[in-house]
């Protein structure tokens, strides 16, 4: 079997890059082991135009919201579903000093404001909110429609091998790859927290990082609008009053599994944030890939140029896999360089310029 490229991995990098291989006219074959609690699979999608407490505007934002939107809108032509939900971020405002922070930084940025006072009384008897909120716009990735939906896609298309990826099945030579009996051009990784145990990229340094969400019931209250304070509540599609919310960071960890001391976290910034009983249905935990500098990770290797990577899209991955993927679609086909603050290069000392 003959293919242009190998994609390892169907979380939202793999998904994202597949798609936008196949929409440039490349054949694909995706390979991919389905596993329930890859990060993509339990993150709740957002897209958040601000970071941190500061309300900083995200890195590239501006550039990369535009295609993205795009992007999901093609998909959601292509595939007859909804994927991408535009939502309000209801920002509840902890004090007086972050309700400062955040007029500092709404000044021309029509995706920030404050709200009406209605606005605030249609939430006070749900949410303790004595510093008022702030309004972002921004949106969710239905994570949860788009990657089942794109992986019977592919399967329709024949672009599917459905198993875990195998390092003993990959010959790779300058000019293409051979796994098994599939010849190709390249083989890209976006196989996410796995790709530190590849040795053709170990000279990478990532910082994996685990992450843990709960599913909630909160009877009564419905909104389509992402409620966030030191958590963030997001709504399920389709189920009323149910939430996802999350999300913690650790470190170090032992494992992979959920832990007692990071459900007690998200019930405590639940508590904080409710001022009615809520009721925990499910509690999960994922790993997630990211790299030291906080920057996607595309390109190819400088001594092996049929194998690629493209992972590290980080906590903000449902905005930027879109606008990297095109990059990195690119750079494949018609050889257009890759930013140099995302280009793999940089973390190989020897190659730079």
């Amino acid at each position: 079997m003959n293919v242009d490229y190998l994609v390892v991995g169907q979380g939202i990098a793999g998904t994202m890059l597949s798609y936008s291989l196949m929409q440039a006219g490349a054949s694909v074959l995706v390979i991919d082991e389905y596993k329930e609690n890859s990060s993509s699979r339990v993150a709740a999608g957002v897209v958040n135009p601000v970071s941190g407490r500061r309300f900083t505007v995200a890195w590239l934002y501006d550039e990369i919201y535009p295609v993205a939107l795009r992007t999901y809108r093609e998909m959601e032509g292509l595939l007859g579903l909804p994927v991408y939900k535009e939502r309000d971020l209801w920002t509840v405002l902890p004090s007086e000093q972050l309700r400062a922070a955040f007029f500092d930084r709404t000044t021309g940025l029509d995706y920030m404001r404050l709200p009406s006072s209605a606005d605030v009384a249609r939430y006070d008897k749900w949410l303790d909110q004595p510093f008022g909120a702030a309004i972002i716009k921004g949106g969710t990735v239905l994570l949860q429609q788009l990657l089942p939906i794109w992986r019977e896609y592919l399967k329709k298309h024949n672009s599917l091998l459905e198993e875990r990826y195998q390092p003993s099945q990959l010959q790779a030579k300058a000019n293409g790859v051979t796994y098994g009996d599939i010849q190709a051009k390249a083989m890209i990784f976006c196989d996410g927290a796995q790709t530190p145990l590849n040795p053709w990229f170990n000279a990478i340094p990532f910082l994996l990082n685990k992450g843990e969400v709960l599913t909630v019931r909160v009877p009564g209250f419905e909104t389509e609008d992402i409620v966030k304070r030191s958590i963030s509540m997001v709504p399920v599609p389709g189920q009323n009053d149910i939430y996802w919310v999350g999300a913690t960071f650790a470190w170090d960890y032992p494992n992979e599994n959920p832990t007692a001391e990071k459900r007690i976290f998200l019930e405590s910034g639940l508590r904080q944030l409710l001022k009615v009983p809520y009721e925990v249905l499910d509690h999960q935990a994922a790993i997630r890939p990211s790299g030291t500098d906080r920057r996607p990770m595309l390109g190819m290797h400088p001594e092996m140029p049929s194998l690629g990577l493209f992972n590290g899209l980080g906590t903000k991955g449902s905005s930027l896999a879109p606008a990297m993927a095109a990059q990195m679609t690119a750079h494949l086909l018609r050889n257009a360089p890759l930013a140099a603050d995302t280009d793999i290069k940089r973390f190989f000392n020897r190659y730079k310029d």
